[in-house]
């Protein structure tokens, strides 16, 4: 999987794929109907020198065959978010995989 080099390229090039549904305005879709999404594509970020420069990015399928991005910031996986639940999502599939 290719590693791009900012959010804005990531989000651009997944764009071009087809991922064009901006999953963070639907956080209680995918909170209470994890099970018809899956994570395609993800990709970190880590600031250098500013803290505020990480984020996660998640290419998400949903069972329609509709395709969208998520973007999380480090302080957004408390308990009751979404990218809490595609975190879980992730970790479940790593279980699986193993």
């Amino acid at each position: 999987m290719y590693h791009y080099a900012t959010v804005s390229k990531a989000l651009q090039e997944l764009n071009d794929k087809g991922y064009t549904t901006d999953f963070n305005l639907e956080e209680e879709r995918i909170k209470n109907n994890q099970d018809d999404f899956e994570i395609q594509h993800i990709y970190r970020y880590e600031g250098e020198s500013d803290p505020g420069d990480e984020a996660t990015v998640y290419g998400i399928k949903a069972k329609t065959g509709e395709k969208g991005v998520y973007v999380a910031s480090p302080g957004a996986y408390n308990e009751n978010t979404a990218a809490r639940v595609l975190l879980d999502m992730t970790i479940k599939g790593r279980a699986e995989q193993q």
